[in-house]
């Protein structure tokens, strides 16, 4: 099996490229950054940069799939400029790599998506899981819905379209788990406002272990990609806290801080998510990290 991997030197996809090699799958890469062609060891990297419609079209030889990465972080201010950045590096690209993949008649079996679960509302009760109809009202529910449909689009000339809606993923390379401990530097941690709302999140080996998953079993269709047991933003900080052991109390941020200081963005850290695992485990998937507490204690050891 040989593989295409857009977005492959972000977090999840350092992660699955790792993991691929491991499970004897042949990788190639494209990367915006001609720096970065011989980012590893043993995965080919091409360039492309789907601004000006450039890619080196060697990068599709013997290629059986695709799985997509792409896009600019969200976690930045949420101006015009860079909502424009993060809407088009996630929806342009895709359009640009249906486009070449039609026109040279390329034969694709699967494509399978990142997306993420910021679309769903807010609740401090139900489960939402992928039937949910219901959709948030901001600027990144709308991204997430342009994101989705520009996989979909693909339908006609690849067979199996996945899309994985991807939670908060813990790695100690980067995220919201490093974004967590640098108060604790300090000696105190921090939780967001009441502290009382769903967090649904996922360790990185597992998001990489489900577009594994998802590719070796030629599944089609949307997929949460979330632990099985998500927790409250208080207990996400205290967990942290007590397995770094150097924070001696927490903190309540009030919501207006953030507010203040990241503007519109700051939505994405009060989200009240709690996000259903049910379908990929019923395909077959098991979690190696279903925890909280077992998870951090594993990224740290």
């Amino acid at each position: 099996m040989k593989i295409l991997i857009t977005g492959a030197t972000g977090l999840i996809g350092s992660q699955l490229v790792k993991d691929c090699l491991k499970n004897k799958i042949v990788v190639n890469f494209l990367t915006t950054q001609k720096s970065k062609l011989n980012y590893f060891e043993n995965a080919t990297g091409f360039y492309w940069n789907p601004k000006t419609k450039e890619i080196d079209g060697r990068c599709f030889e013997g290629v059986n799939s695709i799985i997509n990465l792409s896009g600019a972080s969200i976690f930045r201010f949420w101006t015009n400029k860079n909502k424009s950045l993060i809407l088009k590096s996630r929806v342009h690209s895709l359009d640009f790599l249906k486009k070449y993949i039609t026109e040279n008649s390329l034969k694709i079996d699967s494509l399978i998506s990142a997306s993420g679960i910021g679309s769903y509302p807010e609740s401090a009760l139900k489960e939402f899981d992928e039937l949910e109809k219901e959709k948030s009202d901001y600027f990144l529910a709308d991204v997430i819905k342009k994101w989705e449909d520009a996989a979909l689009e693909f339908k006609p000339i690849i067979k199996n379209i996945s899309v994985i809606r991807i939670g908060l993923v813990l790695s100690k390379e980067g995220g919201v788990l490093k974004q967590t401990i640098q108060p604790m530097r300090f000696g105190f941690g921090v939780y967001f406002g009441s502290g009382r709302q769903w967090q649904s999140w996922i360790h990185v080996e597992d998001i990489s272990r489900i577009f594994i998953h998802i590719l070796k079993n030629n599944l089609s269709g949307i997929f949460n990609g979330v632990s099985p047991n998500p927790v409250s933003n208080f207990k996400f900080t205290s967990v942290i806290s007590k397995i770094k052991r150097n924070v001696l109390f927490l903190i309540p941020i009030p919501r207006i801080f953030f507010k203040i200081i990241f503007g519109k963005m700051h939505v994405i850290l009060f989200k009240n998510q709690k996000v259903s695992s049910k379908k990929i485990i019923l395909s077959g998937f098991n979690f190696n990290h279903r925890f909280i507490e077992e998870a951090i204690k594993n990224i740290f050891k």
